[in-house]
């Protein structure tokens, strides 16, 4: 295996789905980011994160706390490995109907640009779904 040429796809260190108090974005990035240096080589190109059934708006501030957090050392790219989070609103914009085609496709590009933000740690946020996309025992 060449580390260089790998993608680490984890979830983020998020409070359980049955937690009544979620975390804070600023506490969910400490976690995740803090475990991530204590675990991952600097070599390694990137973290593409799975959205964990995090709402689509959690997920965004999330991963842009994270790209914010100062202090600790990030040598990789953190970013998204789109997961349902992050199409919730396309989903729900297009029904799959041909008719909603171009919603739907206006939805992805208003995600596509929120979390490409995030990625940045430049997202203002209030672009995302806050409807949870858990699902108790799903499988692939």
């Amino acid at each position: 295996m060449i580390i260089e040429g790998t993608l680490l796809k984890p979830n983020m260190i998020t409070a359980g789905a049955g937690h009544a108090v979620q975390a804070a974005p600023e506490q969910v990035a400490w976690l995740t980011v803090r475990t991530l240096s204590r675990s991952i080589v600097p070599a390694l190109p990137g973290v593409v994160f799975l959205s964990g059934g995090q709402p689509e708006e959690s997920a965004s501030l999330n991963l842009n706390a994270m790209n914010k957090l100062e202090g600790i050392a990030k040598p990789w790219a953190l970013t998204f490995s789109y997961g349902r989070a992050l199409q919730q609103s396309v989903l729900k914009a297009w029904k799959g109907e041909t008719a909603n085609v171009a919603a739907a496709q206006a939805a992805l590009l208003e995600r596509a640009q929120a979390n490409g933000s995030a990625a940045k740690g430049t997202y203002a946020g209030g672009s995302g779904d806050t409807a949870s996309t858990y699902v108790a025992n799903y499988s692939y």
